[in-house]
């Protein structure tokens, strides 16, 4: 059985599953909703740009759930050749190109969103709307001068999370190989479990005649 179903579900898996089902249930609602205002003649403006938005939250956050539960497909044919000591080398030495990949990521998204959570707090997206709500942003940030658009650095800021995640699910995945928990950095078990019950005869086949019968 892979890692991923051998692992107890957390408190961090009903946040993450929650926020993306969200993201998913959010993008939906608003293009129906585009959908039936286009029939009536009429128009939703920030529905593409935020449905945009969206998607890129699920990715993101998709992308570290991924890493958690060993989601990403992994091709080791190559690698299963080699006896299981040079197996665990090859995959701790993958670990550490991920993480040093997650860090330069982190590193690029949060001067990325800074820049504008500071210098360039005053620049905003094209279509959505800033809520009233959140006006007091602009007292903070944009020196009182309210916005029209909500401004950048709110849905940018879903990259040094989105990166500080996948940072940490590369760590995890790491220690995991480390301890003898997990050998590869991708386990792909499904075929084999799928043999092992073919042999057990875990799986039953239609009966030939009764195939027959039916097609009568």
């Amino acid at each position: 059985m892979s890692a991923s179903k051998q692992a107890k579900r957390s408190w961090s898996d009903s946040i993450e599953e929650t926020l993306i089902a969200i993201f998913l249930g959010a993008m939906t609602l608003i293009t129906f909703a585009n959908v039936i205002a286009r029939i009536r003649d009429s128009n939703i403006l920030w529905a593409l740009e935020a449905t945009v938005f969206l998607f890129a939250f699920l990715v993101l956050m998709g992308a570290s759930y991924a890493v958690k539960h060993n989601f990403h497909i992994g091709v080791d044919v190559l690698v299963r050749l080699f006896p299981i000591s040079v197996q665990r080398k090859i995959a701790l030495f993958a670990v550490a190109v991920c993480i040093i990949f997650a860090a330069l990521l982190l590193k690029g998204s949060w001067d990325y969103w800074y820049a504008f959570v500071s210098k360039r707090a005053f620049y905003e997206v094209n279509d959505i709307p800033m809520p009233e709500v959140l006006q007091f942003l602009a007292d903070w940030l944009n020196e009182g001068e309210r916005y029209e658009k909500i401004p950048r650095f709110m849905p940018y800021i879903i990259l040094p999370i989105s990166m500080s995640l996948l940072l940490l699910r590369f760590i995890q995945v790491g220690l995991r190989v480390w301890r003898g928990e997990q050998l590869l950095l991708i386990e792909t078990h499904d075929v084999d479990d799928d043999l092992e019950k073919l042999d057990n005869s875990e799986i039953e086949f239609p009966n030939a005649a009764d195939t027959q019968g039916e097609v009568r």
